[in-house]
């Protein structure tokens, strides 16, 4: 899994994401690498009907109906939206949210990419058996130093930590920025990567996704 967390980059505004997606669409085919991109909220309508899965980049415990403002889950899945990411370091939440919020893409049937700082968190919510686990340090967030560099040895103890869960897989983020960041964070364990600036601010998209994708397979 190859996911694209656009954030609320300027890069990815107005007419833009769509120009993003074609070309994650084109790579997707060309190397045979499942890519999903989170867009920004407000874009996930311009983009819902693509050939690649669209996630949202965050959702709220709430209920259909009279809320407002909030980002509902059963309303993302008759948009096509198929899935999304919770607890993301920029946009944390509560211990029982995240496990509301498990059990209601369960329900739902849409991917679940559970976001975590350290390895006992990975281990906590993997109990929980969303799709994916994401393990991202904070601090190389948008730094330019992968994890898989900086801190190889916190993969292999989350993809231990996790190993008891039934189907939960291990995504790795924070600094990935080429494809030998991409390489070796499989070597080390991890199922495929959460990445966002090194993908988003890049020149040339095309290229670097490419380069991506390509380290994965």
């Amino acid at each position: 899994m190859f996911v694209i967390n656009c954030k609320n980059y300027e890069e990815i505004a107005g007419d833009n994401i769509i120009k993003f997606i074609k070309i994650a669409e084109k790579v997707s085919k060309k190397f045979n690498v499942k890519i999903a991109i989170a867009p920004p909220q407000h874009l996930i309508g311009l983009v819902s009907n693509s050939s690649i899965p669209i996630l949202a980049q965050h959702i709220d415990v709430s209920k259909v109906g009279s809320t407002t403002g909030f980002i509902i889950p059963e309303l993302l899945k008759k948009s096509k939206v198929k899935g999304s990411l919770i607890n993301h370091s920029e946009h944390r939440i509560s211990s029982d949210e995240i496990k509301k919020l498990v059990i209601k893409l369960k329900e739902l049937k849409m991917l679940s990419i559970v976001c975590v700082k350290d390895v006992a968190e990975a281990k906590k919510y993997a109990k929980l058996n969303p799709d994916y686990i994401a393990i991202e340090p904070p601090e190389l967030i948008g730094s330019g130093k992968a994890v898989s560099k900086e801190r190889p040895e916190l993969i292999k103890k989350a993809a231990d930590a996790i190993k008891n869960a039934t189907k939960t897989k291990l995504l790795c983020g924070a600094g990935i920025v080429s494809g030998q960041d991409v390489a070796k964070a499989k070597e080390l364990g991890s199922k495929g990567i959460l990445v966002a600036s090194g993908i988003v601010k890049a020149k040339d998209w095309n290229a670097i996704m490419s380069e991506f994708a390509k380290s994965m397979v």
